[in-house]
């Protein structure tokens, strides 16, 4: 029996050329697995229509054929088509407001819809994700934000020859440059005015590392987010501190004689209150990257910065690469573009403006960062998937949700089966 997957054009905004499956994967799955593949045209994909007709595939815009649509972003309410199997990104499993009517709507045309955030191992870890690329092009835009912010204190700062991500060639042309600039600093140092350039992590997970990883091309000695208070500026030209905040660090029990006790805290965050800003005034660059929702306690307040913040405070930049709006960084008042990936928010009057030169804290808020790698991004993300997209393909969703024979990882993931919402996930009701 031969079974037809679609690959939907990605539409939601300029950005996103990125594919969930790549034209050798589909090459692949037609020759093993009989599985033939229909690929909406576009002119904007980083892999072309002829990639995808030379690996086997039809393109055409007509996807009613197909057994389940893959996509990466959300799918306009419009284009729906009944009774079919989804799988994207849905945004839907914190109640997202702007994605309740496409929910809605699913429900009411008996859609199965598959999240990728919800594909998890039995220890809850993301197994198919974008989220390294996002830690890798965020923390390529924060430098270069640190960068351009800088120019104001010393004009030849070395940060200032970074560019955004989107400028570079590829991933390896952006390491090449940012290796340069790390020996760079290592032989001739950085200004007694930017030192101790000190880069804190809030998350140690895939983005994290990703972000890491950047970082890691300059000169970085690693501490402990304990030993930040025991920094001076003797002898810190020629390296960059970091350190990667863990739970422990960034949260206290509001009963202080008990110890911190992870999942207690993932369980009842309402235990919890931040400790958080205790390090903020010894940090250059915070970078955001942890889960974030509103039971949890937030990183950076409002109040905090307005009662705390100066021109002379140390903290310059946050690269918000999580960006929850008004979450864990609460100033998050909006989203970013990749062409110009930050703004300042005034600390006093709590204003937004563009540029660099105007008072206030500079804050990297990208919400789609894997699109500036979009090539390398859907290598990773496809080789995350392909394993799955057979079982997914072919089955027969017309059972009912015990009988469905779908591998344990996916099942958790279906957030609607024949337009109702599946067991774990009948919170999501009160949203609707």
């Amino acid at each position: 029996m031969t079974f037809f997957m679609g690959i939907r054009r990605e539409d939601k905004n300029k950005w996103e050329r990125r594919v969930p499956i790549i034209p050798n994967h589909v090459k692949k799955l037609k020759n093993d697995f009989n599985i033939k593949t229909i690929v909406q045209p576009s002119n904007r994909r980083i892999f072309s229509n002829d990639e995808y007709e030379s690996s086997d595939a039809f393109i055409k815009e007509d996807l009613s054929d197909c057994n389940v649509i893959f996509a990466v972003k959300e799918i306009p309410v419009d284009l729906l088509i009944p009774e079919k199997t989804y799988v994207f990104f849905s945004h839907t499993i914190k109640g997202q407001k702007y994605n309740m009517p496409m929910l809605k709507e699913m429900m009411s045309l008996r859609c199965n819809l598959i999240d990728y955030e919800k594909i998890c191992d039995e220890k809850g870890r993301r197994l198919v994700f974008f989220g390294r690329y996002a830690g890798l092009a965020g923390m390529i835009d924060t430098l270069w934000a640190f960068g351009q912010r800088m120019k104001n204190i010393v004009a030849d700062n070395p940060f200032s020859k970074i560019k955004k991500t989107l400028d570079y060639k590829d991933l390896d042309d952006a390491k090449k440059e940012i290796s340069k600039l790390g020996m760079e600093i290592k032989e001739k140092g950085i200004d007694d005015l930017l030192s101790p350039i000190i880069i804190g992590f809030a998350g140690y997970g895939n983005v994290s590392i990703g972000a890491q990883e950047i970082l890691d091309l300059l000169p970085v000695k690693e501490i402990k987010a304990k030993d930040l208070q025991k920094i001076s500026k003797i002898d810190t030209k020629n390296f960059i501190y970091k350190v990667v905040f863990k739970e422990e660090d960034i949260v206290k029990r509001n009963s202080n004689e008990e110890n911190f006790k992870l999942q207690e805290y993932y369980n009842k965050p309402e235990l919890y209150h931040s400790q958080f800003e205790q390090y903020l005034g010894k940090l250059s660059i915070l970078m955001n990257c942890i889960y974030w929702d509103k039971r949890y306690p937030r990183l950076i307040t409002k109040e905090y910065i307005r009662k705390n913040y100066s021109e002379d405070s140390k903290l310059k930049v946050i690269g918000d690469i999580s960006v929850d709006i008004n979450g864990a960084i609460e100033f998050t008042d909006k989203t970013t573009n990749s062409d110009n990936p930050a703004f300042i928010y005034d600390f006093e009057n709590g204003k937004i403006t563009e540029g660099f030169d105007k008072k206030g804290i500079v804050v990297m808020a990208v919400d789609n960062l894997p699109c500036e790698l979009p090539k390398e991004s859907s290598i990773e993300f496809s080789n995350s998937l392909i394993d799955f997209v057979p079982p997914i393909v072919k089955t027969d969703y017309s059972l009912i949700f015990d009988e469905l024979k779908l591998p344990p990882e996916i099942k958790k993931a279906l957030i609607l089966h024949q337009g109702k919402l599946t067991p774990d996930y009948q919170y999501i009701n009160k949203f609707l």
